[in-house]
């Protein structure tokens, strides 16, 4: 059997980290690690003999060259030779018996025997033992207490800086001063859990900084700042998590409902567009064959308009899926980190994630069917909403709007409300104006190039806008809509070429 790592007697040879370690526990725990390094050897050896008879008090491992005392007592040669050295000449470390003249020591040849039967029966148990438990793999925690192969760690002692298989863990276990020891998931890197500066275990968390730091930093470079237990800060860390990822899911879930929503709407915008081209077929076939090239064209437009809409909704989906995506990614990382018993990453990762990926509000977006009513070669508007785009790009004079079908179309017209114009237009270049009872000027900020119009029948409204800049351009309310109303355009005279840029007329929406 090797003998023990941990062993006062061999301290010397340890590495510098490892000694390091030894040092933070106190005498008692030194004693019980010893003694139960002793016990499960001996108990893996699994043999007759009791593992008393073998262990030397003075280095608490298997005999090597045993000798005995005058007083009966068993010792390694070499233990109690450096002990009378050091010690009290001549007494005998376990009765304290003192004697006149140092005894000459000869080695105990039947126990030297029997020390080295146990220690090769022991080997080969504990070796059988190890071969059933997991060897490490790339990627895997290996044990740091493992001589040869090193065997998969299962826990990581955070007290100790050490990480350990099955075998080397059963003292954290059942030892009573260990059982204290904060054990986590196996992890790599334990000495980047020390203070770099202060060489001290990071225990603490910095409020102020937001970082980790050790007891002797609250002195230093954090002395005034607020400090927490880490324990303290990872329940409050982690309690965020739950909470954002409670979010994220309530978040999944109404861009799931939405993709329902969306799917529903498509459905209805189908089954319109299917009754709309049923209802157009049956009255265009009662037509002449005059009529018949204005049947494929209103149903050409219906098709156009339902693809429209299922390519909206469509790219709506796939963005509301792509969402989903990330706020799964975003779930699953959540996840993992809220359920990490590793204080320190999961603080530190804490830092580095962000709250929630970027997404869209998508409370008022909606696949909305389109209207089919104004397809059938109607021009005119006596209910309802409409809206078209007019664009103005390259004009120095334009009027548009909207106008009553009882319009005076002769001698001195008057384009004002009273005679059934609502109207805004553009002269001299930039001056732009609304003609209602008295022209009113406009202040705009930026020349429009494509101007909306929308009116809205029973709301008495005529709204302008600035398609590029969403901007209102002006509004006339309160209107009393009684007669058909058709759509304005005034592209003025040509101007020597000034004003020779057309305007570019969008189809006109209607909805009811």
């Amino acid at each position: 059997m090797p003998r023990g790592n941990i062993s006062v007697h061999h301290q010397r040879g340890l590495p510098v980290r490892e000694q390091r370690k030894l040092y933070r526990w106190d005498s008692n725990e030194k004693n019980d690690i010893f003694k139960h390094r002793c016990s499960v050897d001996m108990s893996a050896a699994s043999c007759l003999l009791t593992e008393d008879q073998f262990l030397c008090s003075i280095c608490l491992d298997v005999f090597t060259d045993p000798v005995t005392t005058p007083c009966g007592h068993n010792f390694c040669k070499t233990c109690i030779t450096e002990h009378w050295n050091i010690n009290v000449p001549c007494q005998c470390p376990n009765c304290k018996k003192i004697f006149s003249i140092k005894p000459e020591l000869q080695v105990n040849t039947f126990i030297s025997e029997m020390a080295a039967q146990f220690r090769q029966s022991a080997q080969q148990k504990a070796s059988s033992s190890s071969s059933e438990q997991q060897v490490s793999k790339a990627g895997e925690v290996p044990c740091d207490v493992c001589t040869g192969t090193k065997l998969k760690a299962l826990k990581s002692c955070l007290v100790c800086l050490v990480s350990y298989c099955e075998t080397h863990l059963e003292p954290h276990l059942t030892m009573s001063g260990l059982k204290r020891h904060q054990l986590i998931d196996p992890v790599e890197n334990l000495e980047g859990r020390m203070c770099t500066k202060h060489d001290k275990l990071l225990e603490l968390f910095c409020q102020t900084d937001q970082m980790c730091v050790c007891m002797l930093c609250t002195y230093s470079d954090h002395k005034t700042h607020d400090v927490v237990p880490l324990k303290e800060e990872y329940e409050g860390k982690k309690a965020e998590l739950e909470k954002t990822e409670a979010e994220i899911q309530q978040m999944i879930l109404k861009r799931r409902l939405k993709i329902e929503e969306m799917k529903r709407s498509v459905e209805l915008s189908k089954e319109d567009a299917d009754r709309e081209i049923a209802d157009g077929v049956q009255v265009f076939t009662a037509l002449k064959e005059s009529v018949e090239r204005s049947q494929a064209e209103l149903i050409d437009t219906i098709k156009e308009k339902q693809r429209k809409t299922e390519e909206q909704a469509e790219g709506f989906i796939k963005e509301l899926e792509q969402e989903i995506s990330e706020l799964k990614k975003r779930s699953t990382e959540v996840e993992q980190l809220s359920t990490s018993e590793d204080h320190l990453h999961l603080l530190q990762s804490f830092l580095s994630l962000n709250a929630a990926p970027p997404t869209k509000d998508w409370t008022e977006v909606s696949a909305r069917p389109p209207s089919y009513e104004g397809d059938c070669a109607k021009q005119s508007f006596s209910s309802g909403r409409f809206y078209y785009e007019v664009q103005v790009k390259g004009k120095t004079k334009w009027d548009l709007g909207v106008a009553r079908e009882s319009i005076n179309r002769k001698g001195e017209i008057k384009v004002r409300p009273q005679d059934g114009y609502w109207r805004t237009c553009l002269r001299n270049e930039n001056e732009y104006e609304a003609r209602a009872d008295l022209p009113v000027r406009l202040s705009l900020k930026s020349q429009p190039e494509k101007v909306g119009v929308f009116v809205d029948y029973e709301e008495g409204l005529v709204s302008f806008y600035d398609v590029d800049a969403a901007a209102l351009i002006y509004s006339f309310t309160g209107c009393c809509f009684t007669h058909k109303l058709y759509p304005y355009f005034g592209p003025c005279l040509n101007d020597g070429g000034k004003n020779s840029a057309p305007l570019i007329i969008s189809p006109v929406n209607h909805t009811e």
